[in-house]
């Protein structure tokens, strides 16, 4: 598995790990059932503290990308987990304001933060067909 970790993206690595799993997971260059490097393994790989990777496998597992399967390793969730109304709202709206807060960050503007999500939401939905 091939993750890029910058260190002058604002974004925090534990989110740049989670972010990018999740890209390959929706895109499907990482199926159902594939197995993922440890937290030892892929924090080594990394060069990063094991906190890091665990907070992001610890995201994934929450939101149901990935499964433990104790001691068999970690794993892609064979199928997407499906959310309540009211649990879907909670996270669109902890999703956007993560958004927000970048794109001020970033001094860029809500029209050009809307044209670099929609170009986004069309290169997930292509990886997902």
């Amino acid at each position: 598995m091939m993750l890029q970790i910058d260190p002058s993206d604002p974004t925090p690595v534990y989110e740049q790990i989670r972010s990018q799993i999740l890209l390959m997971v929706s895109a499907g260059t990482l199926p159902p059932g594939t197995r993922l490097p440890t937290i030892r393994q892929l924090a080594s790989d990394l060069g990063l503290a094991k906190g890091t990777v665990s907070k992001a496998y610890e995201a994934l597992l929450r939101d149901g990308v990935i499964e433990s399967r104790g001691r068999h390793g970690t794993v892609v969730s064979p199928q997407p987990r499906t959310f309540d109304a009211k649990k879907k709202h909670a996270l669109l709206v902890e999703a956007t304001e993560q958004l927000a807060l970048m794109v001020r960050q970033l001094g860029a503007s809500p029209d050009e933060a809307i044209r670099y999500f929609q170009n986004a939401w069309e290169r997930v939905s292509e990886g997902a067909a």
